[in-house]
């Protein structure tokens, strides 16, 4: 918590970001709302901001202790509303009054829009897969085959339900909002402090603020106490899940409460200025609310069903056109009849063309993704957010509490020497120690102040002194010391003082902790003590003086040293944003605390240090994509609100970024919901929970590496599945489209079935299949990927057409047979022992397939599981065995071992020469590839864009090497000069010497 430096000695009054001016850990360094400090100094039980003060000791010439000052980010009220603002405190509004302004504004409360479960389960028929699904239930239940129509409904409901019962609810996050808010509230109305529910209250209502409450609305401090008295006192706030800050605000009159935080400290009365959806974490739910974007996932399996549901269409249509009133359509038969033949022929096509089980397999693989990943503390509240991890490329994280321990601890610290005075700064020679400091700003401390910086101190001291490592109580009792008198931290004196008596020589002494200046000016300066301020408040660090007296008469101070606070990184946080770059995922800091503070933890974290003030983001002199670039170049972004992370969000995704978000407070909610993947991490608040995609259960972002990687894993299974899926429902269209249209020959409907979802039953195992995890965030590639297995399917639709030529041609096995039915009438339908043999064929190349569509490399540089390899195999040995023998329910005809053995060999070496053509074509695929392939006027300029960014990059690239160029060649020759140098000046000294003899002589 950060400020602008102002020099000690100017009288300035802290403006605080959450409201308000110092408090004792602000004095330290100053508090925010969204911001930061710099370390003004805070005394012990403290809690100055950074108050008003003026130093009127320090030497003219003496160098000045940089103090901070808290920058508000206050919400504007306007004219109209001012006017209602303008309540006298002790009488408040009347009834009338307050009635007239509920109507008016509306209840203190979150509007809620629910949606109902009925019409949530039916939005999950909906979608491209759905419709050929409900399509080839129709076509089956007109023709009375409802043994199919039966599988299909089947098929249908079941990833209805998956995705009903596993998509998290957008309502949750609402709901934990609303139940942060207050519940009742101590109004004056009428005269009279009553109490009164908190959704009842209006602007301009009176509120009584105390120790423990919770803000039941935006607010105004008035300086008035609860009993009517002017006080200038202050309140402390506890907003952190609001704005990020680690400690408590000090807020005093004239600063905003906002609604939700927490009183820790204090009393006093308040205006309410905005209540419901207008406070700041009304904005929040707000922004939560209309975050109902469609996730990733979802567009990938649209995408997919689109295209699949456009190819069909377009054969369906030629084929019943044919079938009806095509050249080769049957005159002899009636119009209805041959209407009624389209549609079955139809039919087959369809349920051919849908991947029945492509959402359900991707669902059930995420699913044991989810399953592996809750073993190692990160909850998937959503399935498809697995998927989404494995893409993510942009990581946003909070700094309190994520990146860091949320919590104040001793860091480095300045000691001074001993006996050192204003004039002679090095004293005896010998510095004070980290222990003797501690202790005595341990006797400085007030034993049990719920105050963090105190508590900070005394843990410190306790872990590291070795008489105080063994206490147990939280006294003042310490082994060979007794604490005489204790004073408390006031706003006035602005420190702490201890009255000690040391056992052992029966001395007594003083010590005193607080306010860096103040302390300072007592000891009677210190020049270096001020310098090592200064630097620890240009780094964003929290300082507290130290000092103690050195006479009898207990009047002379001596510096000790300078305690510094720090919120510190977390042990692994470091190495998880290395291993974040490693894995191509960017991280960026995102923080309500001050610029500085979040600069000072960069640096620790290994973080370059372009962290830039939030009012970029909000620069109207910059257009959108200009402030995208900021954005993008930006390492991370201090001083935000949550309509700032919000929008950082935004615009990275608008740049085609899939952007994760990672925080744990009401301020991180909507930035949550609205990023691809919203991480909730440890001791997150319930907003949080409820708006994230996934959530931590152990501390730190390290668990997040293990999630991205397994993600990847999961990805890697996904896509494999999907390319062939796709392949083969292009094999499928593509097969019987001509052969229906040229030869009249089909599969028997069960048959066809049988292959989809037998082959994708047996596909469900590829979730435990091995993966080879990418270096880089995965993408669908969707073009790459359609235009793949569209190739694929083509390669094998013409081996299934080897197949039935040679079948028919060489072997005389033939596509048609005349059967005669009992009635007499003679049919000519499909032959049955080819149908058996295209069935098998069908059922196991392109099942065969996936052993080199689960790798993007040559398929033997990856063993696929054992696991997965019986289960494939498996499932093309059962379909070979039932081929060889037949099966009459399923209408296969047997063809015996000969045809049976000699497809599935001839199965086994085609996806090896199939494995070749995928290689080929991934190698060479790139985007200018696919602008070539399909130049839409989006895709050319976005190659345009690429092209003018990697011309700069060159440019500058050649630049650098021309000045390391220089720089090389003028090192030499300085280096070289330095040299000659060298050589000549022994030989000048010489011819130096001789001319002094010479002389001499």
């Amino acid at each position: 918590m950060l400020g602008v430096p102002v020099a000690a000695g100017t009288e300035r009054t802290s403006v605080s970001t959450d409201g308000g001016s110092a408090n004792t850990r602000d004095l330290l360094l100053g508090s925010s709302t969204g911001s930061t400090d710099v370390p003004v100094a805070s005394s012990a039980a403290m809690g100055c901001h950074a108050a008003t003060h003026t130093d009127n000791h320090a030497a003219p010439a003496a160098p000045a202790v940089i103090e901070a000052v808290h920058v508000e980010v206050a919400d504007e009220v306007d004219a109209e509303l001012e006017l209602l603002l303008q309540t006298d405190p002790q009488s408040g509004l009347t009834d009338s009054e307050a009635g007239e302004r509920l109507e008016r504004f509306g209840r203190n409360e979150m509007p809620e829009r629910r949606t109902s479960p009925i019409l949530k389960f039916l939005s999950y028929f909906l979608g491209a897969i759905s419709y050929l699904l409900e399509a080839a239930c129709v076509l089956s239940a007109v023709f009375a085959d409802w043994v199919d129509f039966g599988i299909l409904l089947f098929v249908l409901i079941s990833n209805a339900c998956i995705g009903y019962f596993e998509e998290a609810r957008a309502e949750s996050a609402l709901d934990a909002l609303k139940n942060t808010l207050a519940l009742k509230s101590r109004v004056w109305r009428n005269g009279k402090l009553v109490e009164v529910d908190s959704v009842l209250l209006v602007p301009g209502d009176v509120i009584a603020l105390r120790l423990g409450d919770i803000v039941p609305a935006d607010c105004r401090l008035l300086g008035v106490g609860v009993t009517g008295e002017i006080t200038e006192g202050a309140l402390q706030i506890d907003q952190s899940a609001l704005t990020g800050e680690s400690l408590p605000v000090q807020k005093k009159k004239g600063a905003t409460a906002y609604s939700s935080s927490v009183v820790k400290q204090g009393q006093m009365l308040a205006v309410v200025t905005k209540t419901g959806a207008h406070t700041y974490i009304g904005r929040a739910a707000g922004l939560i609310a209309v975050t109902v974007e469609e996730g990733h996932f979802q567009k990938v399996i649209n995408a997919i069903g689109n295209f699949l549901i456009i190819v069909t269409c377009v054969m369906v249509f030629v084929l019943f056109f044919i079938r009806v009133w095509g050249p080769g359509a049957d005159t002899d038969v009636s119009l209805i009849q041959r209407v009624k033949d389209g549609l079955l022929d139809v039919l087959v096509l369809t349920v051919a063309a849908i991947p029945v089980g492509l959402p359900t397999v991707l669902s059930v693989t995420m699913a044991v993704g989810a399953s592996q990943l809750a073993r190692k503390q990160v909850i998937v509240k959503r399935l498809t957010a697995i998927e989404e991890l494995a893409s993510v490329s942009i990581l946003c994280s909070d700094k309190t509490g994520t990146l860091t321990l949320n919590e104040l601890t001793f860091d480095k610290p300045f000691l001074a020497m001993k006996g050192s005075t204003p004039d002679n700064l090095k004293g005896t020679g010998e510095k004070y120690t980290d222990e003797d400091l501690l202790l005595i700003s341990f006797f400085a401390s007030e034993p049990g102040a719920n105050d963090a910086i105190e508590a900070a101190v005394r843990l410190a001291a306790q872990e590291r002194v070795a008489v105080l490592k063994n206490r147990t109580e939280q006294d003042h009792k310490v082994p060979g010391y007794k604490v005489n008198n204790f004073t408390p931290f006031n706003p006035v004196s602005k420190y702490t003082e201890a009255v000690v008596t040391d056992l052992t020589t029966e001395r007594q002494f003083k010590c005193i902790k607080g306010a860096p200046q103040v302390i300072v000016d007592m000891v009677g300066g210190h020049a270096e003590a001020v310098a090592a301020v200064n630097d620890l408040a240009r780094r964003g660090l929290r300082a507290l003086g130290v000092a103690r007296t050195v006479d009898d008469d207990m009047t002379r101070f001596e510096l000790v040293g300078m305690i510094s606070l720090l919120d510190p990184p977390r042990p692994d946080s470091a190495h998880t944003i290395r291993e974040c770059g490693e894995l191509g995922i960017a991280v960026k800091m995102i923080t309500g605390d001050q610029q500085i503070i979040a600069k000072e933890v960069a640096h620790r974290l290994g973080m370059q240090r372009t962290i830039l003030d939030a009012h970029k983001l909000v620069d109207r002199d910059l257009d959108e994509e200009s402030l995208t670039d900021r954005v993008e170049k930006a390492d991370g972004f201090a001083q935000v609100i949550p309509e700032h992370k919000y929008r950082v969000v935004e615009l990275l995704q608008r740049r085609g970024y899939l952007v994760g978000m990672t925080g744990d407070g009401v301020n991180d909610a909507p930035a949550l919901k609205k990023a691809n993947v919203g991480i909730a991490v440890h001791g997150c608040t319930d907003a949080a929970r409820s708006a994230a995609d996934i959530v931590l259960l152990a501390a730190g972002l390290s668990t997040i590496v293990d999630g991205v990687k397994t993600s990847r894993a999961i990805f890697q299974r996904m896509r494999s599945y999907a390319l062939y899926r796709i392949a083969s429902t292009v094999h499928f269209l593509l097969f019987f489209f001509i052969a229906i249209s040229a030869y009249n020959f089909n599969l028997p409907t069960r048959l066809i079935i049988l292959i989809a979802v037998l082959n994708d039953a047996a596909t469900l195992v590829i979730s435990v299949d091995n993966a080879r995890i990418s270096h880089r965030p995965d993408k669908w590639r969707l073009g790459q990927l359609m235009f793949l297995s569209t190739v694929l399917g083509i390669l094998l639709m013409l081996v299934s057409f080897a197949h039935f030529f040679v079948a028919w041609r060489a072997f005389g096995i033939p596509p048609m047979v005349d059967q005669v039915r009992d009635d007499g009438v003679v049919i000519t339908s499909s032959g049955g022992q080819l149908q058996t043999i295209m069935y098998l064929q069908i059922s196991s190349c392109p099942h065969f397939v996936i052993f080199s569509t689960r790798v993007s490399t040559w398929f033997w540089k990856s063993t696929p599981s054992l696991v997965f390899i019986v289960a494939v195999a498996g499932t093309q040995v059962f379909a070979m065995l039932m081929s060889i023998f037949g099966v009459d329910f399923f209408q296969a005809t047997a063809i015996g071992w000969q045809w049976g053995i000699s497809v599935l060999a001839i199965s086994t070496m085609v996806f090896m020469v199939l494995d070749i053509v995928k290689v080929a074509i991934i190698r060479a695929w790139s985007f200018e590839l696919t602008v070539w392939l399909w130049p839409t006027s989006r895709r050319l300029a976005e190659l345009r864009r690429r092209q003018t960014i990697r011309a700069r990059r060159e440019r500058v690239s050649k630049n650098i090497t021309r000045a390391r160029r220089v720089l090389l060649a003028t090192t030499v020759l300085v280096a070289w000069k330095a040299a000659l140098q060298k050589r000549r000046r022994p030989q000048d000294e010489k011819e130096v010497s001789d001319t002094v003899l010479i002389v001499k002589s």
